[in-house]
This record gives structure tokens, C-alpha cells and sequence, in this order.
């Protein structure tokens, strides 16, 4: 059998909680060859961003060439996308190479609330990635942003899933996080392709290790695409996951410490 393969372009997190590091990690605990692109060299840890150095759009197309036109993917994700010209940038690689397995994590601020990517980049996301995946991830303030406004009910994230829906994506998995959706000790997640919608349910852990939650999540998300599961069964796998990376983090650092990437699948 052909060992699957999947390609991040995003950050790398030095302190190996989020960004590039996460997503090979969570690549290889479910079986997948991982490869990545960097897009940005990102000083932060457990308690927050110290500084970020933007790669060069154009060593950031290279990297993706280098992978695709050579060992190939079987899925795509995208996290930290830094700027504008770096989001044109890989948009128009990933168009050339037809990648049709994309998982899209809109990362617009790390835990600690320090921006990700410049804000008039957020538009650019919108226009030149959204089209080209078949799911993208936001958080609820992510999710809140792109929509214009608050998610208060179930109902709010169905409207907000349908408006960023229309943005372009063929589907969208909304992180619940800490919003007030939320019943006593449970987290959940919504997904809607346009004709399903599921209510992801996971148990809430008391800890406070959740640096690289959505990174790792979408990383799961674009490996079990990479093994050839469609998208539902793909977001169950990938919550699952990350239910019991949180559940089991080691308890690094002294701020948000990272999951567990050696959770089972």
C-alpha cells in the first residue's frame, strides 16, 4: 500500500507546541509522511509570541513546489499564511498543483491573543484560499469575525457557517472553544457542507493545554483525507483526537502548554 503523504504550509513554532511542528507530529501519529512549507519563523512558547519573521513569497512557493512537484500530496493544509503577498502566493501554487484536499485553518491569533497575520490579509485569505477548500476550520473568534458578529446559539453558528460556506469553501467546521454553546463539561464543534449538519460533541478537559488546538485539529483532519476517508468521517476522527490530546497533555511550560500528539487516533 502507498504510504499516504500530506503537506502543511504554515509557521514554525519553536517551542513545538503549534504551527508546523504540530502538524508533523499529529501527520505521523496517524500513520501519514508529513512534508511542510514554511511561511514564517515564529519565536513563541507557552505564554505567547516573542517575535515573527516572514519568509520571502517566493522561497514559500519554492518549498511547495519542491514537495509537490516531486514526492506529491494526497491532502494539503494551510495554517499561518502571514501576509498578503505570501497568501497569493500559495494560492497560486496550490491552484497549479490542483490541490483538491485542502484543509484551510484560518489562523488569525495565537492563544495569547497576539496576531498571526496582518489584518488587511484577512480579506486575501478570504478571496484567494477560500475557493480553493474543501473545509475550513475557524475557531469562534475566528468564526465571529469573518461572519461579523456574535455566536451566541446554535442557531448563530449555522447562519455563521453558512455565510463563510458562501465565501467560497465546499464545507466548514466550527470550533466552539469556549463559547457559551457550550453545555456543562462538553466542547462543542459544527460542521455543514451545505446538505449535512453535525454536532460534534467531545468532554471538556479542566486543564489549560491548549497551545496548537487548531493547528493539530486540522492537521488531523488533512491526515485522514491524506488515508482516503471522506470529509465527516475525517472531522469525527480528527475530534476524537483532539479531545484525548487535550485530555492527556504533558503539562509543559508555564503558560498554555502543548497537547499530547501522541494521543491514539
Amino acid at each position: 500500500m502507498e504510504l499516504p503523504r500530506a503537506l502543511t504550509i504554515a509557521g514554525s513554532d519553536c517551542s513545538g507546541g503549534a504551527g508546523i511542528q504540530a502538524d508533523l507530529k499529529t501527520f505521523h501519529s496517524f500513520g501519514v509522511f508529513g512534508m511542510s512549507a514554511v511561511t514564517a519563523v515564529v519565536a513563541e512558547n507557552t505564554l505567547g509570541v516573542q517575535g515573527v519573521t516572514p519568509m520571502a513569497p517566493e522561497f514559500v512557493a519554492m518549498q511547495i513546489d519542491s514537495c509537490l512537484s516531486d514526492i506529491g500530496a494526497d491532502a494539503v493544509k494551510t495554517g499561518m499564511l502571514v501576509d498578503a503577498e505570501v497568501i497569493v502566493a500559495v494560492a497560486g501554487r496550490l491552484r497549479h498543483y490542483s490541490a483538491n484536499r485542502l484543509v484551510v485553518d484560518p489562523v488569525m491569533r495565537a492563544k495569547g491573543g497576539d496576531p498571526l497575520i496582518a489584518p488587511e490579509a484577512v480579506k486575501v485569505l478570504v478571496e484567494e484560499i477560500f475557493p480553493l477548500a474543501l473545509v475550513v476550520t475557524p475557531n469562534a473568534e475566528e468564526a465571529e469575525a469573518l461572519w461579523g458578529g456574535p455566536l451566541a446559539t446554535e442557531g448563530d453558528f449555522r447562519a455563521a457557517a453558512e455565510a463563510i460556506r458562501s465565501m467560497g469553501p465546499r464545507s466548514v467546521v466550527m470550533k466552539g472553544g469556549h463559547s457559551t454553546i457550550n453545555p456543562e463539561g462538553l466542547s462543542v464543534d459544527f460542521f455543514w457542507d451545505g446538505k449535512v449538519w453535525l454536532r460534534l460533541e467531545g468532554e471538556r478537559s479542566s486543564n489549560r493545554n491548549t497551545h496548537g488546538t487548531g493547528c493539530t485539529f486540522s492537521a488531523a483532519i488533512a491526515a485522514m483525507l491524506a488515508k482516503g476517508h471522506e470529509l465527516p468521517e475525517a472531522v469525527m476522527a480528527a475530534k476524537r483526537y483532539i479531545t484525548k490530546a487535550i485530555a492527556t497533555a504533558p503539562g509543559l511550560g508555564h503558560g498554555h502548554g502543548p497537547v499530547n500528539h501522541w494521543a491514539e487516533p
